[in-house]
Order: structure tokens, then sequence, then C-alpha cells
């Protein structure tokens, strides 16, 4: 393909970039050219893309036509690459409570508790519709008002009935009501002797299927991921929440190998938003977002490798928390894009996340609107801006406007990359067309485009730092579409559809590119009644600011949060 090549555009240096109110930075639009695909004609486009001489070609215009290799495979640019977003360590910010390594995962749940202590609570009338919380079940369970084997019959009672065909809401791949209730009964009897181990005790909370946990395998999302790579321990944060008391209830459905955004998957059904079960709940940690927000369980596991917490989490109307890289341990973790993938939180409250967050942690001022940020639909500007504006009004934060160039940075590794291998030997017949796809575009990009990707990467890493010594955290909307509905179409092949994954994806991919922090609130409704959702990104390490930030938004939006079509009250039993 040298014959082909494009010019390719010239980056200034990091120095020479204005970030001013008045730049002259032009924003890039995504422009995202492709028909969506599903069916016969998904598997037509994959045979192609398959072939040796004919997927070359293809693979070459829909590079060319989507401006990658302008901006990025022909790129010029004198930055050296970098090729895992680590960041220095840095001490506590300011008015933050730093945890003692050497402390327990519930002894680091009790700090966080004591802290929560110290907030004023929200304050909500009796009409609004408010999400049970940690601390709820923790003094249903003290009081003895319920007990933890009872949550467990409910949750299993509700999940059985939302896997009913009349639902199939396809919130889990895999769960085990013996292993639950062994679970329940365990808990149930510490708090009978009045030693529980810590808020987490009895508290259930899914693990999405990317994420070890034992009794069961780890799926991927795929038939054939358990077969090759088996389940021996509890993943790092798994133990630690076990640790605590948690209930572990089972594996939550994702996008196939977590290579899409939607959360269609064709082999364990898609998992349905509760707000509107026609609709996705957006990928790719579908399931976890769906069961928090269906009021299943107060918290969730994901993995956020592009967005696949906060994307959902925003869909969906609940929190999601991507912590910065290297904050939570990774191991026992399907390694399928470790260099931007972070174990993160879908809460029903920022209170919960940050219970969560402080059980899993190992050892380790706002911009003005932008043309970055106003890329997204009418409702969600509107929405977010309101938002935004309240905030200001409330506590007094002064925004700043900073010119955001908003670059292609993909990271040119195949979804499955760790594991390509293992899907090589299988028929490839056992994994959906998008996955396939996936595989075989993001294994075009050869070692060229690989380099100049990390040297983007070093790039922005140093934009962001001049944006963050001026800024303390940067908004956007979290996503620039809200759910759009399942088709019919999609069940058997999933569906390529890379114009909505494009949008959803749009304001993520930063924070895992760079190993930034990020935290998603829901902050109010389209003109359908579907959930938007308000992202804050943060500087390296700063998670204390931003779920300050995101609780004070929180508090500002409660009043006006709404029950979703398809909930289960566990405590209260309907």
């Amino acid at each position: 393909m040298g014959l082909l090549k494009d010019d390719g555009f010239v980056y200034k240096l990091v120095n020479e970039v204005d970030l001013g109110p008045n730049s002259k930075e032009v924003y890039v639009h995504a422009d995202v050219k492709a028909p969506r695909l599903t069916g016969r004609f998904a598997k037509m486009f994959v045979w192609f893309l398959e072939l040796t001489i004919i997927g070359d070609v293809l693979l070459y215009f829909l590079k060319k036509n989507n401006r990658i290799q302008k901006l990025v495979s022909f790129a010029v640019l004198e930055d050296s690459p970098l090729y895992v977003p680590l960041h220095p360590y840095q001490d506590a910010e300011q008015e933050a409570k730093c945890l003692d390594s050497s402390l327990s995962a519930a002894q680091q749940v009790q700090e966080a508790k004591d802290c929560l202590e110290t907030i004023p609570k929200h304050l909500t009338s009796d009409n609004t519709f408010r999400r049970w919380t940690i601390m709820d079940y923790s003094s249903a369970y003290g009081s003895g008002a319920i007990t933890p084997y009872m949550v467990a019959q409910r949750l299993i009672s509700a999940i059985m009935q939302s896997s009913d065909p009349g639902m199939d809401m396809s919130f889990f791949i895999n769960y085990e009501a013996h292993d639950i209730l062994k679970q329940a009964t365990e808990s149930t009897l510490r708090y009978e002797k009045g030693e529980p181990i810590s808020v987490l005790d009895g508290v259930p909370i899914a693990i999405k299927d990317e994420i070890d946990c034992l009794p069961y395998p780890t799926t991927g999302g795929t038939k054939w991921m358990h077969k090759v790579r088996a389940c021996k321990e509890d993943a790092a944060c798994v133990k630690r929440l076990r640790s605590c008391g948690a209930i572990l209830v089972g594996k939550t459905n994702m996008h196939e190998l977590g290579a899409g955004t939607s959360g269609i998957n064709p082999h364990y059904g898609t998992s349905r938003n509760p707000y509107d079960p026609k609709r996705i709940c957006g990928g790719s940690s579908s399931g976890s977002a769906a069961v928090v927000c269906a009021g299943l369980c107060p918290v969730a596991l994901g993995v956020d490798g592009g967005g696949s917490v906060r994307m959902p989490a925003a869909l969906c109307g609940v929190v999601g928390l991507k912590p910065s890289f290297g904050r939570i341990p990774h191991s026992g973790v399907i390694p399928l894009n470790w260099t931007v993938g972070m174990v993160g939180i879908l809460a029903g409250t920022v209170e919960d996340s940050l219970i969560v967050y402080a059980a899993m942690s190992g050892e380790a001022e706002t911009s003005q609107p932008t043309v970055w940020f106003n890329d997204c639909s009418d409702d969600i500007r509107t929405c977010c801006l309101s938002a935004l504006d309240n905030l200001h009004k409330c506590y007094g934060w002064q925004p700043e406007k900073f010119e955001y160039r908003k670059n292609w940075t993909p990271l040119f590794q195949n979804p499955g990359s760790a594991n390509s291998h293992h899907m090589d030997k299988h028929n490839k017949s056992e994994s959906g067309s998008d996955v396939r796809a996936a595989f075989s575009v993001y294994g075009a990009f050869n070692s060229g485009d690989y380099l100049n990707a990390q040297r983007i990467r070093n790039r922005q890493m140093k934009i962001h730092e001049k944006i963050f010594s001026m800024a303390d955290v940067i908004v956007t909307p979290t996503v620039g579409v809200t759910a759009y509905e399942i088709k019919d179409d999609v069940q058997e092949t999933g569906e390529l559809d890379y114009i909505n994954g494009a949008a959803l994806i749009r304001y993520s991919i930063a924070g895992n590119f760079l190993g930034l922090p990020a935290v998603t609130v829901p902050v109010g409704y389209d003109k359908l009644g579907l959930p938007i959702g308000i992202q804050f990104i943060g500087k390296p390490w700063s998670e204390a600011m931003l779920i300050h930030i995101a609780y004070a938004m929180e508090a500002l939006c409660k009043a006006e949060y709404r029950k979703p079509q398809v909930y289960y009250d566990l405590l209260a039993g309907n």
C-alpha cells in the first residue's frame, strides 16, 4: 500500500498549542463513515474482511475514509512513544484522607464510612425515587428488620423473573442460587452474633464476566474463553470485596470481549435498559449497569477500557467511577486491553462508589463548553449545561474555557490481543460478527501505526498536563447519544454500528488512553425519559476530589431522579 500513502497530519509542538479561550485550534469531528450491518450482511462483511487480499484492500479504504491514516498512520510528530499511562504518584490531595496501605480491605471500608458520617446527607422529599444504599442494607441487617438470607432469596427470585421469556432482561451470564444462599447464610450468622465484618457484609455485589470470581468460569462474553483460560481464584479486587463479607451474586452480561459499545451479545442475549427494555444498556459492562439500575445490587464491578463503565452507567442512570490507571490491582482480569483497561465501579449513589472504591484500592476548576462538549444530542447538551450552571450557582465553582482539540487516539490494540491466539485455534463462528470485524480491523494496524499511536498518547499526556495546570477538572457529557433501540435483527450476529458507537465512546477514550480517573453522575433525562450523565475527568490520583464533586452534583440532581420501568426493591420486598 506504499503507493497509496496519504499526506499525514503535521502536529505542532505541545508548547505551541494554544489552549486558551481565543484558541484557533480546530475541533476534528469523528465523521464516521460506515453503514449499520447485522445478519447476513454482517456475515458477508466479515467474510470479505478475513480474505487475505480483498480484506487488506477493504481495510485500507476503511482507515482512509475515517481519517485514521491522515491523523495517525502517516502523522508527523516529534513526541516519543509512551506505552503505558503510568503517572508518578502524588501526595494526597488537600483535605483528603490518605488510607494507610497496611490496612485490610474491611478497615479501609470503615475509614470511608467514618468520612461519610461527617458529610451532610442529601435531603429528598417523600415522593422522590431513592435507591437503597450500602448503609441502608447494613442498617437493616443490624436492626434485625431483615437478614442477608432473606435478601438473597428475594434477589434470586428477581433474577429468575427478569430472565423469563416475557422479560428476557439478560442481566447475568452465570449465577448459582446455592452459592448465593451459602454466602448469605454465613453473613446472617455473623449479624446474629453481632460480628459483621464491615458495612459491606451481606450486601449483594455483581461482577462483570471479565473478572475472575469463584465458583464461576470467566467467559468474557464469549462461548470459548473459559475453555482456554480457567478461573482458578478470585481476582484481587474480588478477594478484597469477599474479605469484607460482600455477597458475590454472579457474573454479569457484557459485550463479547469488550469489543463494542452497545452491550449486544449474540451468545447470552442483550442486557436491556431498565428505563426502557426496548433499548440498549451500553457496553461493554452492560449487565453490571443494568443490575444496579434495576435495584438488584447497590453496586457492581465493571472494567473500563474505553468508557465501558461510564457509558452504560450514563445510559442506565447510575454512577460510574473509573479510577486512575494502576489504582486498583488488575490481576485476575482478562487482559483484553490492559494498557487502557481499569476495574471500575457502577453504583446507585456516589456514596456507594466511594465505599467499594475504598475496599478495592491497592497501594497504589471546570471548563466552559467547547465544540467537543457540544458534540452530542441537543437533549444531552442542554441537560449537562443546566447541571453545570446549578453547580456554579450553588457552590461558586468558576468555569474557565479551554479549547480541547479532539484527536484520533486509538491504541491499535486488538480488543482481545492478549488472547487472539486462542481465538485462532477455535472455530471463528463461535464469536459474533462484530467481534470478528473488530479483530480484523484492529489487527490491520502495523508497528508504525502502533508507534504513532503511542506518540500521540505522550503528546496528549503533555497537553492534559497543561490543562490541569489551569483547571481542576475537565467536564463533558458522558456519551453523545442516549440509549438507542435494540433491533430484532441483532440477536444472531451482533451489530456493527460504528456511528452510534463513536457517539457513545466520544468522551470516554481520553481517560483510558491517558490513565486519568473519571466519574459519571446522572443529571437528568431526555424527552423520552432516558437517563443522561455528566462526566468529570481529573488529573492522576485525584479520585478524592472527583468523588467530592460528583457527590455535590448528585445532591443537586437527586430530587429529580426517576424510578426505572424494571425495578426490584430487595429491602421492602416489592
